[in-house]
């Protein structure tokens, strides 16, 4: 089951898992309200306002409070969820209110142990306009791939207008990361 409070993200989602059951609603408030129907949850919380980007967005006069969205979920989850849980998201620009367990370029926190580990990240495009030439060559390169990978799945039949699609890219987590984690959750 996936709880995603966009409509279209949804969608593409129904449409690479079609066995899963995707709900559209504020997954905070959903986990809030059914966190007792599950044996296991992830979160992911919106990263945005904990990213390293936040940095530079000060040097532009850009200024925005971390959404505690994040730790009040992973408050919740240690003091009520009975079953395994995860609350994933960016190492972020400020020293964790809560330590966290970090695996490649995420910070976990959970109720298990989580080893780091490498993983090959396929980054997507670069949000720093200082960063260097060879940088921004290589992110303009992986943004023209951006119609590849989502061709590859069908999505492009689906027309789904994305604002941002390099920024749904870097959102997700890589499928085997996810699956690491999750089996590490059955040790």
């Amino acid at each position: 089951m996936a709880i995603e409070n966009n409509e279209q993200i949804a969608s593409v989602y129904a449409h690479l898992f079609p066995k899963d059951k995707v709900i559209v609603a504020d997954a905070h408030q959903y986990l809030l309200e059914h966190f007792k129907e599950f044996d296991f949850i992830w979160a992911s919380p919106p990263c945005q306002s904990h990213s390293r980007t936040n940095i530079f967005l000060s040097g532009q006069g850009i200024h925005r409070y971390p959404d505690m969205k994040l730790y009040e979920e992973i408050i919740f989850l240690r003091r009520w969820f009975k079953g395994t849980w995860v609350v994933e998201n960016v190492v972020p620009y400020y020293e964790p209110l809560i330590k966290p367990q970090r695996v490649g370029r995420h910070c976990f926190w959970s109720n298990f142990e989580i080893p780091d580990r490498d993983f090959d990240y396929v980054q997507i495009g670069t949000m720093n306009r200082r960063a260097s030439k060879s940088s921004q060559r290589r992110a303009i390169i992986r943004e023209a791939q951006i119609p590849e990978l989502l061709d590859l799945h069908g999505l492009n039949d689906m027309n789904i207008k994305f604002k941002n699609k390099r920024q749904i890219l870097r959102n997700c987590v890589l499928p085997e990361l996810g699956k690491y984690i999750y089996d590490c959750s059955k040790i």
